[in-house]
């Protein structure tokens, strides 16, 4: 994820008894549906470090944020799969969001995620990235800006979902491991850690 580029950043929590067939329907339909779609690059699938629930964060990367609006997508959207159909009503706090990335300093990808919003605290602005990324075992700090117009767009598969959220900026700060965030963090903030991966040369397939 570079900046200039789109994103699409979306969390939600799911039942314990269904945790399995939803980690099926992302790692075996999802994933590959999604980077079918003209513009979708890669997709990493965090699980919360949080033993109170089973919560999940999925961030796309897009070839810009444009993207999110574009008939492919929307035509996707308005035509969910029967695995689709099965899932996303079982989606609980559901927020998403996509855009552009504004800002990113550092390289690569940490195997470990923190996703700030704007109402949390710590506030993390882009002037402190290089002393942020400076720190021992992070590796990088991204400001994402969600376009509130492609993003609220309404659709068959939203339509699925009851208490759907977006978000205006998101501050993602990513790291070896799960201590090198800690410093960095309240109350209010969440570590995830990556349990998937898959890039889109890999979905050419679908459907």
């Amino acid at each position: 994820m570079m900046m200039g580029q789109g994103f699409l950043a979306i969390w939600s929590d799911v039942p314990v008894e269904r945790e399995t067939d939803y980690l099926h329907w992302m790692t075996r339909e999802h994933a590959q549906e999604r980077l079918a779609i003209p513009g979708f690059r890669n997709v990493r699938l965090f699980r919360s470090t949080s033993t109170e629930h089973r919560r999940f964060f999925i961030l796309y990367t897009l070839d810009h944020g444009g993207v999110m609006a574009s008939a492919a997508y929307l035509a996707r959207l308005n035509n969910p799969t029967p695995w689709s159909q099965r899932i996303m009503p079982i989606l609980k706090n559901f927020r998403r969001g996509g855009g552009r990335v504004e800002a990113r300093e550092g390289r690569g990808h940490g195997a470990v995620i923190v996703p700030l919003l704007a109402h949390q605290r710590p506030a993390v602005a882009p002037v402190q990235f290089p002393e942020i990324v400076a720190r021992d075992r992070i590796v990088a700090a991204s400001l994402l800006h969600s376009d509130a117009g492609a993003t609220q767009i309404q659709t068959g598969e939203k339509q699925l979902r009851s208490h759907d959220h977006g978000f205006d900026m998101l501050t993602l700060v990513e790291a070896l491991d799960a201590d090198a965030l800690r410093a960095l963090l309240t109350d209010e903030a969440e570590i995830f850690e990556q349990i998937f991966a898959q890039d889109g040369t890999q979905s050419k397939l679908w459907p």
